[in-house]
């Protein structure tokens, strides 16, 4: 595909801003935003790691992987300003998911050390990460606005505060997790996966695609569960206060 290609793909940018414009939807302005942000980014993206790439330098798999874990911890915070200390508790959640999953696929030869591979699989799982975080923290902060008589109740019995909680907690890591696999209860049915289609769009024998798509499924399950537990078992703790009350949500 070269330049006057993509620019012909524009066309499905225009269909859904006309769609907006006479349906007065008012999407124009952020389908135009998005739209531009997505190639401007995307290019700058590509035209890195082509250079990345070609030098496979470690310093600089290490400065992707950490813009990448930036950008998404500035994406995510935002749905859990409440909780204190949120920015290093997604960090740490995002560097985890990171060492744990890369730890297994470099640790047992499963993928090569190389920037082609490191770095696309990383930003999947850290995109991944974000994704979840976001679930979870939307979910949780709910759960605890919702029901905070509830835990004030429990708190008032005797309980601690992690037996006042449990059960938010757990339904906030279950109602986050289950996207992740139901859709993978429907993968290859329903949808053939981005990365599978790309592979053979690109000449990959199906099979070969097949079983590549297999390890990415089964990394972003990992990073779906770990990374809402992890978040959660980090986060509810701040929400009380030094005499186990809970503290006023929102300040």
């Amino acid at each position: 595909m070269n330049y006057l290609t993509l620019s012909i793909t524009l066309i499905f940018v225009l269909i859904p801003f006309v769609l907006s414009k006479t349906l007065k939807l008012e999407l124009g302005k952020d389908i135009i935003i998005a739209t531009t942000r997505s190639i401007i980014q995307l290019l700058a993206v590509g035209y890195l790691l082509q250079y990345v790439f070609e030098v496979k330098h470690p310093i600089f798999i290490l400065a992707m992987i950490s813009l990448m874990i930036g950008a998404a911890t500035q994406n995510a915070r935002r749905k859990g300003v409440s909780i204190k200390g949120i920015t290093w508790k997604l960090i740490l959640t995002f560097t985890t998911i990171e060492l744990l999953t890369q730890g297994i696929l470099l640790g047992l030869a499963i993928t090569p050390a190389t920037p082609q591979y490191i770095i696309p699989i990383s930003g999947m799982i850290i995109g991944n990460s974000m994704v979840l975080s976001i679930l979870f923290l939307n979910r949780f902060t709910d759960e605890i606005s919702d029901k905070e008589d509830q835990i004030e109740l429990y708190l008032s019995l005797g309980a601690t505060p992690k037996q006042a909680i449990h059960r938010h907690l757990i339904t906030s890591i279950k109602a986050s997790t289950i996207p992740t696999i139901e859709n993978q209860k429907t993968i290859g049915l329903v949808q053939l996966p981005g990365m599978m289609s790309g592979q053979i769009i690109a000449g990959a024998a199906p099979v070969q695609a097949v079983q590549f798509q297999l390890l990415i499924i089964f990394l972003l399950l990992t990073t779906a569960v770990v990374t809402s537990i992890i978040l959660g078992f980090l986060s509810y703790p701040t929400l009380f206060n030094d005499r186990m009350q809970l503290t006023d949500q929102n300040n």
